[in-house]
């Protein structure tokens, strides 16, 4: 072999020599680029949430086809709506609806002055303090309806113990005061904290109406 001859091989074996580590140096740059493995969800649908999948509810949501009926107790004076299929109790006094960590509990009473947004403070948030569990207290307000303006007390408090797993939760509760002529009917819904019911007790109270 003469020296042009072994010239012309050692470029050869430098040239490819080159190629092999421009190839390398390209393939290291893709793993650490946005659409190697490495990279940036957004071009890895696998590696990211999934837009499709079904989003659980909070536990005290109401469906949006929730069914209503009506509710009129005889020689009470007063009808409303409440949700179909929930289960009804007395306890006392009061009528209890429930279905899950839900509830609507209703109660007339006997008061001779209409409450008012400072009697309410006053007077009512102190009895439900002292009754409620991990109470935590949110607002009182002055709530129109389609029966009249009613008292609103907003407030947390924890939940009664499951029968079951002894599990107690934090509900969100509204208080509605309505007074017509010596007469109160409240009606108190809780929920669990975070729960979007804000139809279904808008519809709730706005169906309440006095009868005589």
């Amino acid at each position: 072999m003469n020296r042009l001859q072994r010239r012309t091989g050692v470029a050869v074996l430098c040239l490819g020599a080159a190629l092999i580590m421009v190839a390398c140096g390209s393939s290291a740059t893709n793993t650490s680029g946005s659409s190697g493995p490495a990279g940036s969800t957004a071009t890895n649908p696998s590696a990211g949430p999934n837009p499709n999948a079904t989003e659980s509810a909070p536990p005290g949501d109401i469906p949006d086809n929730q069914a209503f009926v009506p509710y009129a107790p005889k020689g009470t004076g007063y009808r409303l709506q409440v949700p179909e299929g929930w289960a009804m109790t007395q306890p006392g006094r009061a009528t209890l609806f429930t279905d899950k960590y839900n509830s609507i509990r209703i109660e007339k009473l006997t008061v001779a002055k209409a409450p008012t947004v400072a009697s309410a403070t006053s007077t009512e948030l102190p009895r439900i303090k002292a009754a409620a569990h991990g109470f935590v207290p949110g607002s009182v307000t002055a709530a129109p309806r389609k029966a009249g303006t009613a008292i609103k007390i907003t407030y947390r408090a924890d939940s009664v113990p499951n029968p079951v797993t002894g599990k107690v939760i934090v509900q969100a509760v509204e208080r509605y005061e309505f007074w017509r002529a010596g007469r109160e009917v409240v009606l108190t819904l809780s929920a669990s904290l975070g729960s979007d019911n804000v139809d279904p007790w808008r519809k709730v109270t706005d169906s309440f109406a006095w009868m005589a």
